[in-house]
């Protein structure tokens, strides 16, 4: 055997396995930067249905002070540009919107991802109609907003979104109370957020809004407290109650569905190990997170809170 040959053989067979071992370390170190999160700990991104930018704030900042090692970076845009960006963005991990996955969706990520992404209703929402303080239109029917809407009640008051497309209240509208007709584009106005409503309507005494009640429906919040002395939330008629046939989307009539307005918060989550996603989602689903949301005058989807009927001043019978 030529002795030259096998000592080319060798080399080339030991180059070969340097190499092997090389490209296994560079692929075990590339897993390994993947995975920089933990339940607790890490950076992630977010993306956030602006209409609950002031009760995932409170969540945020109290899940941060919580864990100080943890990051998580909430980008507040209109719903469809949330479900955009957790199809096909990377980066973002979760999206928290007023709907869930439809099938065609999961079966999406599925065939993309390999699994399919967690999600479910968190809390329980209402759309709030409000008007200027000076204005004494404050009973309002859906038949009556659905005339509005299509223009058949006149073009006196403008209805205020916060933006013509792809928001979740524009959405709720459509489907909810036009039952998908049509807009009257010489009615509706769009703004460029929840609080440009807000401010819009406090400026015209003609205008009506529809903003998410998180906006406006927190007595313990000073700002809207301040915003409520510019604006007021109407009444919409209850078909369903016995005692009061208008009511108001206070937390009561919100978990009770008494008020007609009410949607869905649920959150998406794409991940598939214990991360920060997994953390932030468990923080908001448990005690801690649902406590948040009952404070911020939502209703609750986990947690049981009991509704009881109580007189005040009632004395105790005396044994």
């Amino acid at each position: 055997m030529n002795i030259a040959k096998v000592k080319r053989t060798n080399l080339t067979i030991g180059f070969l396995f340097i190499l092997c071992v090389g490209l296994i370390g560079c692929k075990s170190k590339k897993l390994q930067a993947v995975v920089t999160d933990t339940l607790t700990t890490g950076t992630i991104h977010i993306s956030v249905d602006e209409s609950f930018k002031p009760v995932i704030d409170e969540q945020i900042k109290v899940f941060e002070d919580a864990y100080p090692g943890a990051k998580i970076i909430a980008d507040y845009k209109p719903e469809a540009d949330c479900l955009k960006d957790i199809l096909r963005d990377s980066l973002t991990r979760m999206v928290i919107v007023t709907r869930g996955l439809t099938r065609k969706e999961e079966h999406y990520f599925k065939d993309s991802l390999n699994y399919y992404p967690r999600w479910d209703e968190l809390a329980t929402d209402a759309i709030a109609i409000i008007v200027n303080s000076n204005s004494n239109d404050t009973i309002f029917t859906l038949e009556r907003l659905q005339q509005q809407l299509s223009g058949k009640r006149g073009k006196k008051d403008q209805i205020i979104f916060d933006g013509l497309n792809a928001t979740s209240t524009v959405r709720f509208a459509l489907d909810s109370i036009l039952k998908g007709k049509k807009f009257d584009t010489g009615v509706v106005r769009a703004v460029s957020s929840s609080q440009a409503v807000l401010d819009y309507v406090a400026a015209n005494e003609n205008a009506i809004g529809l903003v998410g009640i998180s906006w406006i429906g927190n007595p313990e919040d000073t700002g809207q407290v301040k915003m409520l002395n510019k604006v007021k939330m109407v009444y919409v008629k209850c078909d369903k109650c016995i005692d009061s046939p208008y009511v108001k989307p206070n937390q009561l009539n919100i978990m009770t569905r008494r008020y007609p307005l009410v949607r869905g918060l649920f959150y998406i989550l794409k991940e598939n190990y214990s991360g920060l996603g997994s953390g932030f989602m468990n923080f908001l689903q448990y005690e801690r997170g649902q406590l948040i949301f009952r404070r911020a005058y939502l209703g609750s989807s986990k947690m049981g809170f009991a509704i009881r009927n109580v007189k005040i001043n009632e004395k105790l019978d005396q044994e």
